[in-house]
């Protein structure tokens, strides 16, 4: 589990045969042998190690649900080391698990922030809402707005710097993993066909 605040920018070592290499240097401070991290929003598991890399196994289910394949060696990376009890929530629970990807259709600038209108598939949208969170490439975010095909985030400087949003252009391929309370709701409504009330909601467990 991980709260989508981006820890450190890594870079890809490698990508081949099942195995990944991340070049980083916070990652490495305290890690184990199975311990998770966050690569662009992917929960990987450890499986080796030294002074200035971990390698990590990638499933093909992971390649076809993610953006990795389109990755170059060398380019940045998103990580983030998995939620310790007693952190910080400074974002908002992320799994690491990867429903789909977006395309980058228009990066507008609006006083300080960027607006980025990702496009993406219809049952994605269905998990995002306006105000609601959605995790980008491992970033927390929080959704402007929802259209038919698309939706919108605001980026502040900070969060431009310190991510590996800088290296975004129009078109470019982003993970993305919607709120996991919006995944249990909708699977409720497909399986139940209700009227959405207080007591349905008390009955389905989500209040």
């Amino acid at each position: 589990m991980f709260t989508g605040i981006v820890e450190e920018l890594g870079t890809l070592g490698g990508l081949s045969k099942g195995k990944i290499i991340i070049k980083c240097q916070k990652m490495l401070e305290d890690v184990k042998i199975g311990d998770s991290i966050s690569v662009n929003g992917i929960c990987l598991t450890v499986t080796a190690f030294n002074d200035s890399s971990f390698t990590a196994d990638v499933m093909p289910e992971t390649i076809r649900r993610t953006s990795l394949d389109n990755l170059k060696t060398g380019d940045i990376v998103n990580l983030e080391r998995a939620l310790r009890l007693g952190d910080r929530l400074g974002g908002h629970i992320v799994s690491g698990h990867i429903d789909g990807i977006g395309k980058i259709k228009s990066m507008k600038t609006e006083g300080n922030a960027i607006i980025v209108t990702i496009e993406t598939k219809k049952e994605l949208l269905r998990q995002i809402a306006a105000k609601g969170s959605v995790a980008l490439d491992g970033m927390s975010l929080t959704v402007v707005d929802v259209g038919n095909t698309e939706f919108s985030v605001s980026l502040i400087p900070h969060t431009r710097e310190v991510t590996n949003f800088k290296t975004k252009k129009i078109n470019s391929l982003i993970n993305i993993e919607t709120d996991v309370l919006a995944k249990y709701v909708e699977r409720l409504l497909n399986h139940k066909s209700t009227t959405i009330t207080k007591d349905f909601l008390l009955e389905s467990g989500i209040i």
